[in-house]
């Protein structure tokens, strides 16, 4: 029997689990939804995989349950906030309404979070900014995964950023990326399934390219395009990490370690369209764009060309009506939380089936 579950009673499921491990019932929620949402747009390496993670940290007090941030500077269009450990989601939610508000009263605004923690998807971000008529850029640092160039010790994170806008009657246009030849998730998704990765995906140890997913999580990840992921990664900690008054390099913890304080940084710089020209104008420029990247002749083997964002709204049109599918992994931890925590797993799709056959 396969684990496909409802997605609305997956994020039940998992605010439940937080909410039982301390964590405010609207904070929970909000947690519990990205990881849900990164499943709807097909990324399980962002998803549930990742909440025993965060229960193990707020567990161990690394990241503070309850998140009481503070702002330490405000000149307006600028904001500084202390996340003081909070929860990622939480304090990049908060960063979001500040930095629409203040783009709308200043025309752009930048919001800076420290001592903040993972906040799952980038793009889950920014595309709220983009509903609110805004351009966003939102960067963050991350725990060491990859080498500087040339080198074999990582201390540089992958450090993902996204940018999205909004794109009049085709909703959002958002990309959202890490720096590596591909997001350490994708990497621990592969260990947990058990099969072998691209060998230009990460090195081992030694610095040898591996197929091995285990053998490159204690090992490197490789930049994406050379040294040019390289260096946009480090720029992208300049901006999380060092701007921020965050933690940086390899004094960033990452979200499977609960026992250090993450510290990491992030950068939310929000524009608002209509400060620029109307909103309409806006929506119907980069329609036109969209229409003349989908009209390119395809390649062999191609059905459709995609803009940015649009492949993951249609998996959540599919995942919304069919269900998401959970690896047997994931599942097992899912139903330890649930045990330790008193909280019931949802139901299959398929027991559910079974029932009403049975009825």
């Amino acid at each position: 029997m396969s684990n496909i579950v409802k997605p609305e009673e997956l994020t039940k499921f998992g605010t439940a689990v937080l909410v039982n491990t301390g964590v405010p019932e609207a904070d929970a929620h909000l947690l519990a939804d990205s990881l849900v949402t990164a499943e709807l747009w097909g990324h399980a390496s962002h998803g549930m995989l990742r909440l025993p993670w965060y229960v193990e940290r707020l567990r161990r007090g690394v990241m503070r349950p309850v998140t009481a941030s503070k702002r330490v500077i405000d000149n307006g269009a600028m904001v500084v906030v202390d996340g003081c450990h909070g929860i990622g989601q939480v304090l990049t939610a908060e960063a979001v309404e500040i930095g629409v508000e203040r783009a709308q009263q200043h025309g752009i605004s930048a919001v800076g979070i420290r001592n903040s923690n993972h906040f799952g998807t980038a793009a889950y971000f920014t595309r709220e900014a983009a509903k609110a008529g805004c351009v966003a850029l939102l960067a963050t640092n991350a725990s060491p995964a990859m080498a500087p160039w040339g080198g074999r010790e990582k201390t540089i994170g992958t450090n993902p950023w996204s940018i999205a806008a909004p794109a009049g009657q085709r909703g959002v246009a958002v990309m959202d990326i890490a720096n590596t030849a591909v997001a350490r998730g994708k990497i621990y998704l592969a260990a947990e399934r058990g099969v072998d990765i691209p060998n230009f995906w990460a090195a081992d140890k030694d610095g040898v390219p591996t197929t091995d997913a285990k053998a490159a999580i204690d090992g490197l990840i490789l930049p994406m395009a050379g040294h040019k992921g390289y260096v946009i990664s480090f720029m992208m900690d300049v901006l999380a990490g060092v701007l921020t008054g965050s933690n940086f390099g390899s004094n960033v913890a990452g979200p499977y370690d609960p026992d250090r304080e993450s510290g990491c940084g992030h950068l939310l710089i929000t524009i608002d369209v209509k400060s620029m020209m109307p909103l309409s104008e806006f929506g119907s420029r980069i329609e036109a764009l969209i229409a003349e990247t989908k009209a390119v002749p395809k390649a062999a083997g191609v059905e459709e060309i995609y803009f940015p964002g649009e492949l993951e709204d249609r998996n959540t049109a599919i995942h919304r009506e069919q269900g998401i599918n959970i690896t047997a992994h994931t599942w097992e931890s899912l139903q330890k939380l649930g045990t330790e925590t008193g909280v019931a797993l949802p139901a299959t799709i398929d027991s559910l089936t079974e029932k009403e056959a049975h009825a």
